[in-house]
């Protein structure tokens, strides 16, 4: 889900924050001095995995990790914002996000939040630093029904999290990647023909978790928007072209008298094969839904995009 924080509103929800700054930016006085940069990247990266972490504690969520390739992907997403001067979780090459993610190598799944300021009143480090504290605690105050954003940080299934952020000249962008990783996936193809048939195997991390189903989605390959697109505020969401596959168990029959589409077992290996199922060129993206335990509802466990033309 996008955000965009209206300037006015964000001064003024900056300003509790501005007198906190912690102990080591006041320390360090070159980092007032200073033009926020690639260097204090870490650092940033850092503060924001530590409130998330605080505000998922505090509903007695479990700790996320900080994934490296989601900052990765993240970063660039956020530059690619931040230079077009857009708000999206669409890129310029018209890729949402968990499409960019799958195909720099990626196989947790994805969800994402974006947030933007604009005319920041200053960009040294400390400052910007302060500005994402806040960025991020905005999303985090949503209230029903428009808590899109606050869902995603609280949401019980992630695991990992990475962040992107970009600065174009007082133009602030941030790009939060939530990860749910939960099966581990062998090494697969990322590019086949129409209408052919791909491997997909691997483990659950967890052998005692369950593989629910493996739902198939397809779409039509992406194509460039224009920056007038970009900047109309919209939601994103799989496509409806989908289709689902049940796993086989032994000793069981489904009621349309089936024993299932792919192989599970109970030492948690995975086994399936995945159909390409439009003639039309696309990119199809591949969801493992698990289950923690028999009550659970299915939820993404893990995630693959696989291009076809």
């Amino acid at each position: 889900m996008s955000f965009n924080l209206n300037r006015r509103a964000f001064v003024i929800r900056a300003l509790p924050f501005a007198m906190s700054l912690p102990t080591m930016a006041r320390a360090q006085v070159f980092i007032e001095r200073g033009r926020f940069t690639a260097e204090q990247l870490p650092l940033a990266r850092e503060r924001l995995l530590q409130q998330v972490n605080e505000d998922r504690a505090a509903a007695k969520l479990n700790a996320l990790k900080l994934d490296e390739l989601a900052s990765t992907v993240a970063n660039e997403h956020a530059r690619d914002m931040a230079t077009g001067n857009f708000l999206s979780h669409w890129g310029s090459d018209g890729r949402k996000a968990y499409h960019r993610y799958s195909l720099a190598g990626g196989t947790a799944a994805v969800q994402e939040n974006c947030s933007a300021a604009e005319d920041i009143s200053s960009v040294s480090p400390g400052n910007v630093l302060s500005d994402l504290r806040d960025m991020h605690q905005s999303m985090l105050n949503e209230k029903p029904p428009h808590d899109g954003h606050r869902k995603t940080i609280l949401d019980p299934y992630h695991t990992h999290v990475g962040f992107g952020i970009a600065l174009n000249n007082r133009s602030l962008r941030l790009d939060e990647l939530y990860l749910a990783r939960y099966v581990e996936l062998d090494k697969m193809v990322t590019e086949a023909k129409p209408g052919s048939t791909i491997r997909v195997s691997g483990r659950l991390i967890n052998a005692s978790h369950f593989v629910n189903e493996i739902d198939v989605f397809y779409e039509p390959l992406p194509k460039p928007p224009d920056y007038f697109w970009l900047r109309v505020p919209r939601s994103v969401s799989f496509p409806d072209d989908v289709v689902r596959l049940r796993p086989r168990v032994e000793g069981m029959v489904y009621s349309d008298g089936k024993r299932g589409d792919f192989e599970w077992n109970h030492q948690g290996k995975i086994r399936a094969d995945v159909k390409l199922f439009r003639k039309e060129p696309g990119i199809y993206t591949i969801i493992c839904m698990v289950r923690r335990v028999p009550s659970d509802r299915g939820f993404p466990g893990a995630q693959v995009c696989v291009i076809s033309k």
